[in-house]
């Protein structure tokens, strides 16, 4: 994989509320090559703050293998397909990992592939 940050592997998170919807989204991605891989979780348990209350809700995690130059156009297809006012969505940058692995994912997110 070259020296770009755009080529640079990332993964992104988001819960989804439940399976199907993750695994909806999932398809999406995968098939707008807006990822080489999604992974969806088994259902956990959240706890979080919301308009001043501690608030639970069961929800998937779906952990997604992109490109740092697909990041805008992932968010954006991701903010379109979720149920949530304020799903989140986080990039952590991969710092190290199986060259040829982190060549795969450059590859599957090519834009100028067809889906």
């Amino acid at each position: 994989m070259g020296d770009s940050l755009a080529g640079a592997a990332i993964l992104v998170l988001t819960q989804m509320p439940d399976r199907g919807s993750a695994q909806a989204l999932a398809r999406a991605l995968l098939e707008a090559r807006l990822a080489a891989c999604v992974s969806v979780g088994a259902p956990v348990e959240s706890l979080y703050h919301w308009h001043g209350r501690i608030e639970t809700a069961d929800e998937v995690t779906v952990a997604i293998k992109t490109v740092a130059g697909r990041y805008v156009e992932l968010e954006a297809a991701i903010r379109a397909r979720h149920p949530y006012e304020l799903p989140e969505i986080i990039a952590v940058s991969i710092t190290d990992g199986l060259a040829p692995y982190l060549d795969w994912i450059a590859a599957e997110t090519d834009a100028s592939k067809p889906g």
